[in-house]
């Protein structure tokens, strides 16, 4: 199981049940790299508090790779949930290529 801490700024509703559903969702998204991973950080913030805005969602994730150095991604978008998934597909895309290459040397 990949540890994830989720983190959030003051205009983000941190309740208990949206932290496990972001960590369940990005969890089994990168369950296959669970041998390399030993860490996901999730910084959820809202770029303008509780004025509406285009993108003004921010997820940045950083995970934490076992013998290497940090990897982080960032998303923007309208809402928590579409920067969570957008975030978690690019860090799939980022650790593929960063393990890939580990492994082809």
């Amino acid at each position: 199981m990949i540890t994830i801490q989720v983190n959030t700024d003051k205009s983000i509703d941190a309740e208990e049940r949206h932290q496990e559903y972001f960590s369940t969702q990005i969890s089994e998204a990168l369950k296959r790299f669970e041998s390399h991973i030993t860490r996901i950080e999730v910084h959820l913030k809202d770029e303008n508090g509780k004025k509406e805005s285009v993108n003004d969602k921010t997820c940045v994730l950083e995970a934490r790779l076992k013998g290497r150095q940090p990897v982080a991604v960032t998303s923007h978008a309208d809402s928590i949930e579409k920067a969570v998934s957008e975030a978690t597909g690019k860090m799939k895309v980022a650790i593929t290529t960063v393990v890939g290459k580990s492994q082809s040397h």
